[in-house]
């Protein structure tokens, strides 16, 4: 029996902030006036235009609808522990909101620049673990690249990813980690309160304490600073200004 690990899967990465892209309709010719008004007075979708809707606004930062697929993809593709209740799309938008937030408070935060060293040894992680590489060969290059194509993302696109969120968990570690503490006794009852009726429900005989206390201890650490860093950005949210828009609601 494992004992499972408290994650945070805010996680998540490369918001394209304040970019609102619309094309024109390209190639398409207007032989008249008459034509040429009837075409300007469709609407974008009639025209054929691409258009990027806009669906948060964070502290004046955009969060296009692109953006919302693009995590949406990375969920499914990166091994987030994800609960089986509610909308993938909803809790893919509080991602990028979150991250949004947390990415702001970055500016001016003293923190070493991620290294390409660490993204190649998580992206290494990544190829060992990813579900989805189970039917293919990740192990290879090529066929790493194969997949990553397969599900959307270009190499560079996931470098960008991987190197946002390990910005945004240094962050997380030094913002709050550092002044938590978990005392023994705090170990010694969630073992007795919470390990060891899991094990008699499987009739299983539990480690000793003392083999699985760090451990016991690692999982009441995330614990506390998820709970932390879920306060932070309540009040973040509180203080700032996040407005969701929406299908068809004009951006001001």
């Amino acid at each position: 029996m494992q004992l499972a690990k408290a994650k945070s899967t805010m996680l998540q990465f490369s918001v394209l902030l304040c970019v609102l892209l619309c094309v024109g309709a390209r190639g398409q010719q207007i032989s008249s006036p008459a034509k040429a008004k009837a075409y300007e007075q469709k609407t974008p979708e009639e025209r054929g235009d691409v258009i990027d809707r806009v669906v948060a606004i964070v502290n004046g930062n955009l969060v296009l609808e692109s953006d919302l697929e693009e995590e949406e993809r990375f969920t499914k593709l990166y091994p987030y522990n994800i609960s089986a209740t509610g909308s993938l799309r909803d809790k893919a938008l509080n991602r990028l909101i979150d991250r949004d937030l947390i990415l702001q408070q970055l500016t001016g935060y003293p923190q070493a620049p991620v290294t390409d060293d660490q993204i190649e040894a998580e992206e290494l992680d990544l190829r060992k673990d990813l579900p989805g590489c189970a039917h293919v060969d990740c192990t290879t290059d090529a066929g790493w690249i194969a997949f990553l194509t397969s599900q959307g993302f270009t190499h560079d696109e996931l470098h960008e990813r991987l190197r946002q969120r390990a910005q945004v968990l240094k962050f997380v570690e030094q913002r709050f980690r550092s002044g938590v503490r978990v005392s023994d006794k705090q170990v010694s009852e969630y073992y007795t309160k919470t390990m060891l009726p899991q094990y008699a429900k499987q009739n299983a005989n539990a480690p000793p304490l003392d083999s699985i206390h760090d451990r016991i201890e690692e999982v009441l650490l995330e614990q506390q600073v998820s709970t932390l860093l879920d306060q932070w950005l309540k009040t973040l949210r509180d203080n700032g200004s996040v407005r969701l828009l929406r299908r068809g609601e004009e951006a001001p």
